[in-house]
């Protein structure tokens, strides 16, 4: 085991996708802990824009489902791309959800880290099925099977089975009773359904302690191979891969912050 990173490492699915699409990266953002040197995408002005307006949006669903009525947020979806966001937003029909829990939580040891996972929402149906949803302002709408495969998806579903039984009166949640909802803004009515199972829940487990386990005993983390990905990495300059950005909207997940306060963070006791 290495000491290139701090006991515990708290991995979220940010900094495993990191790790999985480039080691280097995740050692610049991680371990060196390195500011951006470069915009992602070009043109940078309209990504970070639509940065914003992503960030935006999602305050105004977390604000919504903590109970500010709708027509005192309306006002706040100020942009074309915001009001046609929330619009959509407000015609998705939740009532199936008789328990809602808005920016939930969920950390659990793993050996000598911790994974944690912030959901945009967790909801319970009166048949005691779970779905996690996570809000997406994606201009393309990705496949099914890329989502299925994003850690994001595997670290979230195993999180709620493993960290979330105080959901479920105390009682472990079964892995058929879980899905991971991706709702798009943009294409409100394509979202992405992706049950879970126990063989799928076992599966996702095991990777994700493996990844973890790989990641620990790193001594090197070599950039990655596919130099096509370089082109929407900010730290690209760090590695001679080229000062010209990548053309569009890079397929990834904005970071998390690498400082995560852990109180009040329900959690399972191993």
């Amino acid at each position: 085991m290495n000491n290139l990173l701090p006991t515990p490492f708290t991995f979220s699915q940010s900094s495993i996708q990191d790790f999985d699409d480039c080691p280097r990266r995740f050692h610049l953002r991680y371990i060196e802990r390195l500011d951006y040197p470069a915009v992602e995408s070009e043109p940078a002005l309209e990504n970070e824009r639509r940065q914003q307006q992503g960030q935006a949006f999602h305050r105004l669903a977390q604000q919504y489902l903590g109970g500010i009525p709708a027509g005192r947020l309306a006002p706040l979806a100020n942009s074309a791309d915001l009001k046609r966001w929330w619009e959509n937003f407000l015609a998705l029909d939740l009532s199936h959800l008789t328990e809602r829990w808005a920016e939930l939580t969920l950390s659990a040891p793993l050996d000598d880290s911790r994974l944690l996972a912030k959901f945009d929402l967790v909801g319970r149906t009166a048949e005691g099925r779970f779905e996690i949803y996570d809000w997406k302002t994606y201009q393309r709408r990705p496949r099914n099977d890329r989502l299925t495969a994003r850690w994001q998806t595997r670290l979230y579903r195993s999180l709620l089975l493993r960290a979330g039984s105080s959901l479920n009166g105390g009682q472990p949640i079964p892995a058929e009773n879980v899905a991971m909802v991706y709702w798009f803004a943009e294409f409100p009515g394509e979202p992405a359904r992706l049950a879970a199972t126990s063989a799928q829940a076992t599966r996702d487990w095991d990777a994700l302690e493996k990844m973890v386990e790989e990641i620990r005993a790193r001594r090197e983390f070599p950039p990655t191979d596919d130099t096509a990905r370089c082109s929407y990495c900010a730290y690209r300059s760090y590695c001679d891969r080229g000062v010209q950005a990548g053309q569009g909207e890079p397929d990834t997940d904005d970071p998390e912050p690498i400082e995560i306060d852990l109180e009040q963070i329900q959690e399972i006791e191993f």
